[in-house]
């Protein structure tokens, strides 16, 4: 009996706590859509990375029209020959394999460059919520666009159209 009472009483204080919190949503995919210098970056990376893997398909291409000549003439060869170019073949591929690697591997120069060019501006983003957050005393802010678990929220508690106001963008 006194556990369910404990219980009950713990459940009650819970209710009278989570009444007294303020929290808002926001959308950050309608936020940096609204943000020119997000848009600027993400056409700048789209261009690096488009050049990028046009380089590496090219030394993918050299790589096959090797091995397809490699098969043409592998009769008239001898065994030196064959081996010299098996090995020209491989040391080609590998170099595809590895120019990938280095623009577009884990901490390759496309993920080196999306930190510099995003990592400002997600900053701005973030002090923006932080600052509407303690401007109208909100003890949390979620991201909708990144939380699927939200099935409704009203439209009252988004806040996005404050964040870019605060960024200086509004709507």
């Amino acid at each position: 009996m006194k556990k369910l009472l404990l219980s009950l009483i713990l459940v009650a204080g819970g209710f009278a706590f989570a009444s007294a919190q303020k929290f808002a949503l926001v959308d950050m995919e309608y936020i940096l859509r609204n943000v020119p210098a997000y848009e600027m970056a993400n056409e700048q990376l789209n261009q690096v990375s488009q050049r990028w893997e046009k380089e590496v398909n090219e030394l993918a291409k050299e790589a096959e029209t090797m091995y397809k000549n490699y098969e043409a003439d592998q009769v008239f060869l001898t065994d030196d020959q064959k081996k010299k170019r098996q090995e020209e073949i491989l040391t080609k591929e590998k170099e595809a394999t590895d120019t990938r690697y280095k623009y577009f591997g884990p901490e390759g120069e496309l993920y080196k460059k999306r930190q510099s060019l995003m990592k400002p501006i997600q900053e701005d983003v973030y002090n923006a919520v932080k600052a509407v957050a303690e401007e109208k005393g909100y003890q949390a802010i979620f991201d909708r666009a990144s939380s699927q678990s939200i099935v409704f929220a009203s439209p009252r508690i988004d806040v996005s159209n404050d964040v870019l106001a605060k960024l200086g963008y509004s709507k």
